[in-house]
């Protein structure tokens, strides 16, 4: 019987998308089957189409959960078969309020993690390098700070670096945690005026009435409290140097006013004080606000902002740059584990997986906090799933089912000692066959894992 349009549309769509698709009716009987999944399970769509889920075992869908309490699944890891890793999400189908089948599709991360666990032992044996070339030569580019090779946070760098040598006004935006400051102290660096201050004043935890006499300073006698001789402010402080203006959003309308006096006329008056002082500084600023839409709102003056906006840096948050979380998580976990004097740890494949996928409202601020409170309050060398905050976990799919997905796997015959083998199996699966990163992984050294491959005939 030739199909009909809508059943040819949706089995073109099925076979275009990279995910393994799998559909089911309301008693699980399987209906779809796209070519992705015949790849990821090496199952044929003709040997599991027309048949019940169930009869493959396959627990670790949840489908039968699922079609009785229609509550979806997200982003859950599932190893279906040793060295495969997959992300699941999972929906109930609802027509008239009721749940007439499943869809589940399934990502296949294996690459990313295999990237992961590549960019882990790379990225090790890189700053292990750099530790001793740095002893006979101290890096001296000021960019070397921020951590990161893709091609966001690389675009961003070359834009700093273009502009640094300027005296133009820089507005950098992004997410709180990533990094904002650390752009403005490399730009300070990279610029003629490296060798006068860098002074930072942070424009959202100042509270309004001081925030005049923070900035601009006073004059003795300014007000009750006040310096008998009078203090500078940060922007005479910044004097042939740079002017940090962190949180620039917050700042208050009546101050937008003054501060945009003087940077045009580049003198100000201290609190209290008849004489204008003359300023020579380079402007930064930062916020994590839309000035646009504040400006839009009234809370932001216009002229204000063009003032600032000559050059706009903006800094992507984490979760558009998770080809760089490998390498920061290696550098944050060598640097604490440094600090505490604790064993650097190594991750499993399933951690790689959550550290990847999770969204990072706090960036890389809140990571760098995440690996510190995992190599301090974990026991052991690995660093596994239960290790994680729940909250950043990746849920899993039956984590106590065996998976059974793949006929074709060998499973291989357990030798005594089975310990040890499994773990020579299991590292070499984790480095997916890179026996030098294996052996550092069991501690061993390369030599002594040939040796033990010769002894248990492993390949």
């Amino acid at each position: 019987m030739p199909l009909s349009r809508t059943e040819c549309i949706l089995q073109t769509l099925l076979d275009t998308v990279n995910e393994a698709i799998t559909i089911v009716d309301e008693d699980g009987t399987v209906t779809h089957w796209n070519r992705a999944a015949e790849e990821l399970y090496n199952i044929p769509a003709a040997a599991i189409v027309g048949r019940n889920i169930a009869d493959f075992r396959w627990n670790s869908l949840m489908i039968a959960q699922i079609l009785q309490e229609g509550r979806p699944i997200r982003q859950a890891y599932h190893e279906p078969r040793p060295g495969t890793h997959v992300l699941v999400n999972t929906s109930p189908v609802v027509a008239d309020g009721r749940i007439i089948g499943a869809i589940s599709s399934e990502q296949d991360v294996t690459k990313l993690v295999r990237l992961g666990n590549e960019l882990f032992a790379t990225t090790s044996q890189l700053r292990t390098l750099e530790e001793k070339m740095t002893q006979y030569a101290p890096t001296d580019d000021p960019f070397h700070p921020i951590k990161g090779n893709g091609p966001t946070i690389s675009r961003t760098i070359r834009i700093a670096r273009r502009v640094a040598p300027t005296d133009a006004t820089v507005l950098i935006s992004g997410e709180s945690g990533v990094g904002k400051e650390l752009f403005a102290h490399a730009i300070h660096r990279a610029s003629r005026r490296s060798g006068k201050p860098f002074v930072a004043i942070n424009c959202g935890a100042i509270p309004a009435a001081l925030f005049e006499s923070e900035l601009f300073g006073y004059q003795s006698g300014a007000f009750t409290g006040a310096d008998r001789k009078g203090k500078p402010g940060k922007m005479e402080l910044a004097d042939g140097g740079t002017l940090f203006l962190d949180e620039i959003g917050e700042l208050p309308l009546d101050m937008q006013v003054k501060l945009l006096r003087a940077l045009q006329e580049r003198q100000f008056y201290r609190v209290g004080g008849t004489e204008p002082v003359q300023v020579d500084v380079r402007i930064i600023a930062a916020t994590n606000r839309n000035l646009e839409e504040r400006v839009a709102q009234g809370s932001f003056r216009e002229d204000l902002y063009y003032r600032l906006n000559v050059v706009a840096l903006e800094i992507p948050p984490l979760r558009e740059r998770i080809e760089d979380i490998p390498e920061l998580v290696q550098l944050f976990t060598k640097e604490i584990a440094l600090q505490y004097g604790k064993p650097v740890p190594q991750y499993d494949p399933e951690v790689v997986v959550s550290l990847m996928h999770y969204p990072w409202p706090g960036n890389i601020r809140q990571l760098r906090n995440v690996i510190e409170r995992l190599v301090i309050l974990t026991e052991g060398s690995r660093i596994r799933r239960e290790h994680l905050p729940s909250s950043i976990r990746a849920p899993r799919l039956d984590a106590d089912i065996p998976p059974t997905a793949a006929p074709d796997f060998d499973q291989g015959e357990t030798t005594e000692p089975e310990s040890e083998l499994q773990q020579i199996r299991s590292a070499l699966r984790t480095t997916y066959g890179n026996k030098a990163a294996a052996a550092k992984l069991l501690g061993i050294s390369r030599g002594t894992l040939y040796n033990k491959l010769r002894k248990y005939g492993l390949r």
